[in-house]
């Protein structure tokens, strides 16, 4: 949730600056809405006095006069109550639908606009025509789409023999890097509650997005961003307490509605993926320099592996709902001949830990102030293989992979 109080006091600056992220989100609605909440409030709260100085009144003796004032307040009071409840649900259920505000740094429009800030390494050169992973992986019998597509639906894998044994090589590599950089391991729940969805950002508006176990009124992870945001909901810190810094590798599920064309089959674009989160809860003060580790521990992972990126800064309207800043790292796939995101790091400002109540103070008695929370992929596990599969292809067919997977005794 955005700041009410810029709202109230900049409406102008923070309308616009909405306009950037979602040209369709009505903030000066918003702005409405809140202002005529806010009155009808004291209208109620008025009204409410009144009647209460006439009970007091009436003990004695009721007159004609207080009679029929009481019965004017009264259906006054009833009619104003309606309209604030129906003006407070209708701001509510916008204010949930509103992103999170910008910075002033960020490029205006969509993925066009898209700022390449850094490029790390070269492209690889062949000696012969390489193939795409599709074409490697099912020749080494790595995975399996046509198993998958059978006994679960289109756009799922059965990953198999070594491409099981690279998947646990690089979770294990993925989580030895982010312990290394400071983050704590967690492994949190693959189901959550609606709340859960609400308090990071995906509900209500991407509601139609998850997969959904209606009968217990749960919903498959997207990612487990969702679980560590939720960790420290209602919770207040003592500064000394901060920063959490965290880190998980689980499974996330999306539904991902829609067509792909030829470039996304295979492992680029699929329902379900591994995927190691980095999650910190920090002052405000610091999260900059919070962003700033979170992209380097990223990053060392491509560098470990030496694969070829770039690192991009996302325009507005690329940018996730609740981020107020974006940079994607993306990695080069040469059998796509494209570069692909594998990790997107978000700074979403207080924007969760106004919806989760996340808050801080330095002394007992101080006043409490909101957290900042920041995350980011570390690393997509799918497009990272695509991009080591296809990066370390041989002539012959076979994959040379970088010997720092070799430690852990899978491969």
């Amino acid at each position: 949730m955005i700041d009410l109080l810029k709202l109230r006091e900049h409406t102008k600056a923070v309308i616009d600056a909405l306009k950037k992220k979602d040209p369709s989100f009505d903030g000066q609605l918003l702005a409405e809405l809140d202002k005529q909440q806010r009155v009808l409030l004291v209208q109620v709260e008025t009204l409410r006095a009144q009647k209460n100085q006439l009970a007091a009144q009436a003990k004695s003796g009721i007159t004609p006069e207080i009679r029929e004032q009481s019965k004017e307040i009264g259906a006054t009071l009833k009619s104003k109550t309606e309209e604030l409840e129906q003006i407070s649900k209708d701001f509510k259920e916008l204010y949930l639908r509103c992103p999170n505000v910008p910075e002033d740094d960020i490029p205006v429009g969509g993925k066009e606009a898209n700022k390449v800030v850094k490029t790390v390494g070269e492209k690889p050169a062949f000696d012969f025509d390489p193939k795409n992973h599709v074409d490697l992986g099912l020749a080494l019998g790595w995975f399996d789409f046509e198993a998958a597509a059978k006994m679960t639906g289109s756009q799922f894998v059965f990953y198999k023999d070594e491409g099981v044994k690279l998947i646990y090589a690089l979770m294990m590599f993925m989580m030895q890097n982010n312990m290394k950089h400071g983050f704590t391991p967690m492994l949190p729940p693959y189901l959550v509650n609606e709340k859960s969805l609400e308090v990071a950002g995906n509900f209500p508006k991407f509601k139609d997005e998850v997969y959904s176990v209606p009968e217990e009124g749960l919903y498959l992870i997207p990612t487990s961003e969702v679980s560590l945001t939720n960790l420290y909901r209602d919770t207040t810190f003592m500064t000394s307490e901060l920063p959490k810094r965290m880190t998980s590798c689980t499974s996330c599920f999306r539904r991902e509605a829609g067509g792909y064309g030829a470039q996304e089959r295979g492992l680029i674009r699929i329902h379900q993926f591994e995927k190691a989160e980095l999650y910190t809860v920090c002052e405000p003060s610091k999260a900059n320099d919070e962003f700033d580790r979170m992209l380097a521990c990223a990053e060392d992972i491509l560098q470990q592996l030496g694969l070829h990126y770039q690192v991009s800064l996302l325009a507005s309207q690329d940018m996730s709902f609740q981020s107020a800043k974006t940079f994607d790292i993306e990695v080069w796939m040469p059998g796509q001949q494209k570069y692909y995101e594998v990790s997107s790091g978000s700074n979403c400002t207080d924007f969760q830990a106004r919806r989760g109540g996340m808050r801080f103070k330095a002394h007992q008695n101080d006043k409490t102030q909101f957290v900042n929370t920041l995350n980011a992929s570390s690393l997509a596990l799918p497009r990272l293989m695509v991009a080591l599969i296809e990066t370390y292809q041989q002539a012959d067919g076979t994959i040379k992979l970088p010997d720092v997977l070799k430690g852990f005794g899978l491969l």
